[in-house]
């Protein structure tokens, strides 16, 4: 099935496999009915995965296929990259990593480049209510405040780190949790490809990953929460249900 879509402001194309469509979209989203229709309330579910696993538009891919389901409530895509601290607070900031300390800026992306106890506390209120969440213009390289109503009875937020195994992260409000995993070696080839599509050239591209993207990448697989659907991304673009 091809899909297009506007993606953090840039146009994506992306072909999912029909089996997977059959196999484990659709079911995801039937379970995500019967959770909002048992318990009542509106349904928070994560989509985790390491960085350029294609999360972001999987999510809006499955909030369009939920609306060619008969009977399915609305389904709500979000991102976590609204909670990214703000550009003034990153580039006047500094992190220490391997005992030296170094500007924020260097490890944008990182865990402690989030205002998680923010996120934590959004994700609470959005159990209870409708509220605009924020989100991040790739443009301006910046957090917009309060930029998307937020009213489906589902909502699916992706994010790096939604799964991480630290304190705070752990204790973020969920009511299911799906977890992509993929190969390093292929999640390296994607990253550096989608720095050199943005005119880095490949060794600007590969210092990049050295430095931010593989450390990101090597956390979100190696430090993770139990999930209840975890896939694979297998380097044909296709998904494989693990559990």
């Amino acid at each position: 099935m091809q899909y297009h879509a506007v993606i953090n402001g840039y146009p994506v194309s992306a072909h999912y496999d029909d089996q997977n469509v059959e196999e484990i979209f659709i079911p995801l989203l039937r379970r995500l009915q019967q959770l909002h229709e048992s318990r009542a309330r509106r349904i928070i579910a994560f989509i985790a995965a390491p960085p350029a696993t294609g999360k972001s538009t999987l999510v809006d891919f499955l909030s369009h296929l939920a609306a060619q389901l008969p009977s399915m409530p609305a389904v709500q895509a979000l991102g976590m990259d609204g909670f990214h601290y703000h550009q003034d607070y990153i580039l006047s900031h500094t992190v220490v990593r391997n005992g030296k300390e170094i500007e924020m800026r260097r490890v944008k992306g990182a865990p402690d480049t989030f205002d998680v106890q923010r996120l934590r506390d959004t994700l609470l209120a959005l159990r209870a209510g409708n509220l605009r969440w924020p989100a991040y213009d790739r443009m301006l390289h910046d957090v917009v405040e309060e930029a998307i109503p937020v009213t489906a009875p589902i909502v699916l937020v992706e994010g790096n780190y939604l799964l991480l195994d630290q304190p705070i992260w752990r204790d973020l409000p969920r009511d299911y949790a799906v977890f992509i995993t993929a190969d390093e070696i292929l999640l390296r080839q994607r990253l550096i490809e989608r720095k050199m599509r943005g005119d880095k050239t490949h060794e600007q591209a590969a210092l990049f990953y050295q430095e931010s993207d593989g450390p990101n990448v090597r956390l979100c697989l190696s430090s993770h929460l139990p999930c209840d659907l975890e896939l694979q991304l297998l380097p044909n673009g296709t998904f494989m249900q693990r559990s």
